[in-house]
């Protein structure tokens, strides 16, 4: 019971510096985790936004892995093309390095579709948050 609740802890750290990080990444949007600790009371307010946010971020970063994956498939299928010795291994090279390119080309579309994604979300999370009152600030 106490390692799944610490590596949930540890799960909520990383997502909130991930969340601080693509914030600051992204043209400086203020913080997801900057908001609801200034509201006090309000910490839930936004709650839902902040998780599609950091749901995006990590969807992102797991098809920007396949991406890559994928690019570099293509450029081992390129090479077996480039090095095969007859007329059968160059036919099956360059079956492979069409079904690498198709393959990089969906995670490329799948890639920009979440990119789009997240950048709604953060839309959606910045204007809940420019929704919630400002808190007062003591008189100096």
């Amino acid at each position: 019971m106490t390692t799944s609740r610490l590596a949930r802890t540890a799960a909520g750290v990383s997502t909130a510096a991930v969340l601080a990080l693509s914030g600051l990444a992204l043209g400086g949007l203020p913080s997801a985790q900057a908001a609801p600790a200034s509201h006090g009371g309000d910490r839930g307010a936004c709650a839902q936004q902040e998780k599609q946010v950091a749901k995006a971020e990590d969807a992102l970063a797991r098809l920007t892995a396949v991406f890559a994956a994928q690019k570099a498939e293509v450029e081992q299928a390129r090479e077996d093309v480039q090095n095969a010795d007859n007329g059968s291994e160059r036919a099956q090279a360059q079956r492979a390095l069409a079904r690498a390119k198709a393959d990089a080309a969906r995670a490329k579309d799948n890639k920009r579709a979440q990119q789009q994604r997240l950048a709604k979300a953060q839309d959606r999370l910045a204007q809940c948050q420019a929704q919630q009152p400002a808190p007062e600030q003591p008189a100096a």
